[in-house]
C-alpha cells in the first residue's frame, strides 16, 4: 500500500504513514488534501475496536479529514480497486 500512495507524489499528494494526531497514529494520511486512508485487519470487526474506529473518524471529520478504511484483504487481493477508489477521493478534494 505504501509503494502505491509513494507513487503519486509526482502528481502532488505527498501522503505520510504512521502519522500522529490528536491523540491517534494515522494508517496514511495527505495533509494536503485532509484525506486518511486505514487499513483494517480482521479484529476491527469486533465491537471494541469498531467503536474506537467511530470515535477517531468522528475527532477526525471535526478537523476536515475524510477517512477511507480498507480491509487488509481488499489491499491483498484488489489494489487497483483501493487505489482508484483513493484517486477518486483525492480528486474530489483537489481545488
Amino acid at each position: 500500500m505504501w509503494l502505491h500512495l509513494r507513487d503519486l507524489r509526482p502528481q502532488g499528494f505527498h501522503f505520510r504513514r504512521q502519522s500522529p494526531f490528536q491523540g491517534h497514529y494515522l494508517d496514511f494520511v495527505c495533509f494536503k488534501s485532509r484525506l486518511v486512508v486505514e487499513v483494517d485487519g480482521g479484529g476491527h470487526g469486533e465491537s471494541i475496536q469498531a467503536g474506537h474506529d467511530t470515535l477517531r473518524d468522528k475527532v477526525l471529520k471535526h478537523h476536515g479529514f475524510q477517512t477511507l478504511r480498507f480491509w487488509n484483504g481488499d489491499i491483498n487481493t484488489n489494489i487497483d480497486g483501493v487505489m482508484d477508489t483513493i484517486l477518486s477521493a483525492l480528486a474530489a478534494c483537489a481545488p
